[in-house]
């Protein structure tokens, strides 16, 4: 691909339009109401000084749809929550004011942090009290899409952890950026008013089809055993209403392009348990960074898909003209408001009406080999992990155990004792074997990874920080340990993780 040309010009001539982002793009708009105020948390002299940022995490009514409103707990009283954007390398001071009674964590995610801020309780972060505040200081990096979220374990209490609105996008701006793009979008994918259900998993057949014989064996060995007993499926959860930046298909301002301009998409998944899809009809996506991180293979695809809390960014030449609707491949995920209006300049007729059309894309299997470097090979690991991911079905009060090696992660605050052991600066491998028929978005803290081999497939240079893992698939990630301190490694699927899926690394 050619190189970028710069956007600054653009940047100085124009600004996002209302359906382009919801979010606040600099330091004023993201203190918009946010006036100082007192705590129980001691504040020291050396904190008197400004932030950078201050969020509010609060309990607030979200207008969805036109005279649907619900409850959620939120950034600043809004969904999402701001947009912040850092410059790479350049610190920031950011006071978060926790106004609900429950203690809270605001996850950096993404980011290459001490684990002081990350905000994880298992990796010994501290809590932001109920009715208190942190002041955090970080130095922002690596460049690239990221974003924040509470990191509240929620069980059983679906208006807690990220059920809830505790969902921001963050662009951190690299010291040289250039892109031959004429705007950016940023969009939030998110379902709200949850509902448990039993069983029910979503197909699989957008991922390359190779499941392992011997881990199908195993699992379905296990489910079939758990059933004949008696059990039922665990529970699943499933939503009524789907937003994309807080706002039902057809009930926020569309996203309005003239034709030839180049829109550089930026999409976060800030779902708490579902895979996403988005498509364009007419129009292909250039994925040109995964995570956040640039691909070094950029390729163009009909339907861009995203585990929970995986993001891409991409670029979509406008070349087709009309009033389209940019949603989900499920039709009805999409009915009840996964999707968005692209409105081109000189569209009419159903545009007014608040509907666009829809034409589902072509069959297409999302292969992250597709954006590696080809020919490229990883680089041998000093160490490898091995890990086999398990279910055991509806054996926690109804809700599937998730096991990492035979061990579920305690549901207790009390810390846990780390199960893999880190010397700074080598490179470690992670094997992973999928027993189940769930896609698990695997996450690592506070360190990016290279996936190595997926869908049977060595890869090379395509950096990352969730990957999604079929059912009853392997796959491969290297990461160097350079960034000391307790590390979580879990699914991003938040019923997988309260429920045992996690595991600390530390550093020896």
């Amino acid at each position: 691909m050619a190189p970028f040309e710069s956007r600054r010009s653009f940047l100085k001539a124009a600004s996002l339009t209302a359906a382009a982002t919801v979010f606040p793009t600099n330091k004023v708009l993201a203190q918009a109401g946010t006036s100082p105020q007192q705590s129980d948390s001691p504040v020291a002299p050396s904190e008197q000084d400004p932030a950078d940022y201050t969020l509010r995490i609060k309990n607030s009514p979200i207008e969805i749809a036109p005279k649907r409103i619900i409850s959620a707990t939120t950034y600043n009283g809004q969904f999402p929550g701001p947009l912040l954007r850092f410059k790479e390398s350049a610190p920031v001071t950011i006071d978060v004011h926790n106004e609900t009674d429950t203690p809270e964590q605001l996850h950096w995610h993404g980011q290459k942090v001490p684990v002081f801020v990350d905000g994880a309780s298992e990796e010994g972060t501290p809590f932001i009290p109920a009715h208190g505040r942190r002041r955090l200081m970080f130095t922002p990096g690596p460049a690239g899409l990221r974003f924040y979220h509470t990191h509240n374990r929620a069980g059983a209490n679906l208006a807690a952890g990220q059920y809830s609105g505790q969902v921001g996008p963050v662009y951190i701006e690299p010291k040289q950026e250039a892109g031959r793009y004429d705007r950016e979008v940023f969009l939030v994918l998110k379902e709200f008013e949850p509902t448990f259900s039993r069983g029910g998993d979503m197909p699989q057949n957008f991922l390359p089809p190779k499941k392992i014989k011997a881990l199908e064996d195993q699992g379905e060995s296990a489910m079939k055993a758990s059933l004949a007993k008696g059990m039922p499926h665990g529970y699943e959860v499933g939503y009524q209403s789907f937003t994309i930046n807080g706002r039902m298909l057809g009930h926020g301002e569309p996203i309005r392009v003239k034709r030839g301009e180049r829109v550089l998409f930026h999409v976060v998944n800030g779902s708490a348990t579902e895979i996403r899809s988005l498509a364009l009809p007419g129009h292909f996506f250039q994925v040109v960074a995964l995570d956040g991180n640039p691909v070094p293979n950029p390729a163009s695809v009909p339907v861009l898909w995203l585990g929970t809390a995986e993001r891409v960014s991409a670029i979509v030449e406008m070349s087709h003209p009309g009033v389209w609707i940019m949603g989900d491949l499920a039709d009805d995920d999409r009915h009840h408001g996964m999707g968005i209006i692209v409105e081109y300049a000189g569209a009419s007729g159903k545009a007014h009406a608040g509907k666009g059309e829809w034409i589902a894309p072509p069959k297409f299997h999302w292969d992250y080999s597709l954006f590696a470097k080809p020919g490229a090979t990883a680089a041998q690991p000093d160490e490898t992990f091995d890990m086999i991911f398990e279910k055991d079905n509806a054996a926690e009060d109804g809700f599937n155990r998730w096991t990492i090696n035979g061990n579920a992660y305690p549901m207790s605050d009390q810390p846990a004792s780390a199960s893999f052991h880190l010397q700074q600066g080598k490179r470690y491998r992670i094997r992973m074997r999928n027993a189940s028929d769930d896609i698990h978005p695997i996450h690592l803290h506070r360190h990016s990874f290279e996936l190595t081999k997926i869908g049977g497939k060595p890869t090379a240079r395509v950096t990352k920080d969730v990957v999604m893992l079929g059912g009853y698939q392997e796959a491969e990630i290297d990461f160097v340990a350079d960034n000391p301190g307790l590390t979580l490694f879990h699914c991003h699927q938040q019923l997988h993780m309260d429920f045992g899926f996690m595991a600390l690394f530390d550093y020896v």
